[in-house]
């Protein structure tokens, strides 16, 4: 998409390779000419490296930049660039470092996602809780009375409501799924040493709200501090029959301790709605289990995140554009 009307020749161009939509789509369109071409939309996948991202930049004439998983590094800082925006929460695909000595802010979009994965996350609770993916399998194949078994025999359920939950990491995400699962009736307690709210804040505090729950769901930011936070100990510490949930990050657990607690029979089951490298062998343990749903990594792909996103990003772009001080921004000392 380009726009052209009788605005000045120095009128700001915009190139967009995120998906952009919504009210923030049109607010950028009346203050800048918009070149908009999502990566999403593009089959096979197109993301550029850095090399190629700073050629469209040039073939554009851009000296706005919005993107969301395209690597902004190197030579995209040697283009007159008035502002970057990275349409992530975290903007790891930008070399801030970088982009701080060249004097271009970055902007980046906190919390765009958190409704749509703390849906996911209850997605993946219900269904593990409720057995919906066998159940669904059964259906399908004509294996609902499979060995003379009716499926009310097989698939019988503890209620979640008057269950405890127990919620790691209590940021935006943390935030979207307490209430959700605190309006199906769960108690909800929460381990985050750096959030006040949260109900546990040291180390032992969580190993002690780990005993508590019914339900663990992560939700912590992935650091030196959280890999592999949930660890065989851990998992160990949970209570027998318990269900683990990882909708944030696989690194944030072991994944060979979660298998084995699994398999022993310790965990009821598991939700997780992501892998280490984005990927998981079809021929690993977790892949034959009834009691584990896997979904790849679709917590945050809803067209509402993509809103969310558009929203805050093209509001501190004008922000900037005009002289004001942006709401989100990384590296706020190149503005003085």
């Amino acid at each position: 998409m380009v726009e052209h009307d009788n605005r000045p020749v120095d009128t700001p161009r915009a190139l967009i390779t995120a998906p952009f939509r919504g009210v923030g789509l049109a607010q950028l369109e009346a203050r800048c000419d918009i070149v908009l071409d999502p990566w999403i939309d593009h089959r096979p996948l197109r993301l550029y490296r850095a090399e190629q991202l700073a050629e469209r930049i040039d073939l554009e004439s851009a000296d706005v930049l919005i993107v969301e998983s395209d690597s902004v590094k190197g030579p995209v800082f040697e283009r007159r660039l008035r502002v970057i925006g990275s349409c992530r929460g975290d903007p790891n695909n930008v070399d801030i470092a970088a982009a701080t000595a060249a004097g271009i802010p970055v902007l980046r979009a906190p919390g765009r996602n958190a409704d749509g994965v703390a849906e996911m996350t209850l997605a993946l609770l219900f269904a593990v809780n409720r057995f919906v993916v066998a159940g669904d399998l059964d259906v399908r194949t004509g294996q609902v009375y499979a060995d003379g078994v009716i499926p009310y025999q097989r698939y019988r359920a503890w209620q979640l409501s008057g269950r405890t939950a127990g919620i790691v990491g209590l940021g935006a995400v943390g935030r979207a799924t307490k209430w959700r699962l605190e309006g199906i009736g769960m108690n909800v307690l929460s381990y985050d040493p750096y959030n006040p709210e949260a109900t546990h804040h040291t180390l032992d505090d969580l190993d002690q709200m780990l005993g508590e729950c019914d339900v663990v769901s992560m939700h912590a930011v992935v650091n030196d501090e959280t890999a592999n936070l949930i660890d065989a100990e851990r998992f160990a510490r949970m209570r027998s029959g318990s269900i683990f949930l990882n909708s944030a990050r696989a690194s944030l657990h072991d994944t060979d301790a979660l298998t084995d607690a699994l398999q022993r029979g310790h965990l009821a089951g598991a939700g997780l709605d992501h892998f280490v490298g984005e990927n998981l062998p079809v021929d690993h343990p977790l892949c034959a289990m009834s009691n584990v749903v896997l979904t790849p990594h679709i917590g945050g792909a809803t067209y509402d995140t993509e809103s969310n996103h558009s929203a805050m990003i093209a509001a501190d772009v004008i922000r900037v554009l005009d002289g004001e001080s942006p709401v989100h921004c990384v590296n706020p000392e190149v503005l003085q």
